[in-house]
């Protein structure tokens, strides 16, 4: 009885599919780099047609991939490019846009305040708090080694 497991694991391993990691690890790549290269056009526009310098220009460009990913999460265009595009769809800030439109839409029948804001702030709070955590352990750390050199 106790040899069952790992023979079961040896039988099982013999019929999965293998993972093609290293065209998904590509394809990741590729489709996150394009994220980023939108980006960058969004900021060039900003700079160039409102006249921001490139801090200025931040701001707007984060906005507008924020509400391009939430448009395209809401007519379901954005978790056909998911499936395709594997982990280069998580990029940042597309990415959080996705999960938080994506709660919304999932849960919007159960009200307003209990469905929508209650799965939005639930996982917004969750990336908030890891990101404020995060912050404050590295603020510590570059003070010790700016204290230290």
């Amino acid at each position: 009885m106790l040899n069952e497991p790992k023979n079961y694991k040896e039988n099982v391993k013999a019929f999965q599919p293998k993972i093609p990691y290293v065209r998904n690890c590509l394809k990741a790549f590729l489709f996150g780099g394009m994220i980023c290269l939108i980006g960058q056009f969004i900021q060039t526009f900003y700079m160039h047609f409102f006249d921001y310098s490139r801090r200025e220009a931040g701001d707007p460009t984060v906005a507008t991939l924020i509400l391009i990913s939430a448009l395209m999460t809401g007519f379901g265009v954005y978790d056909k490019i998911a499936r395709f595009a594997g982990a280069g769809s998580i990029v940042p800030v597309t990415g959080f846009a996705n999960s938080i439109t994506s709660a919304a839409i999932e849960h919007r029948n159960e009200g307003v305040v209990l469905g929508i804001a209650t799965n939005l702030f639930s996982l917004a709070g969750a990336v908030i708090v890891f990101g404020v955590v995060s912050a404050a352990i590295l603020g510590i750390i570059r003070l010790f080694l700016e204290q230290v050199f």
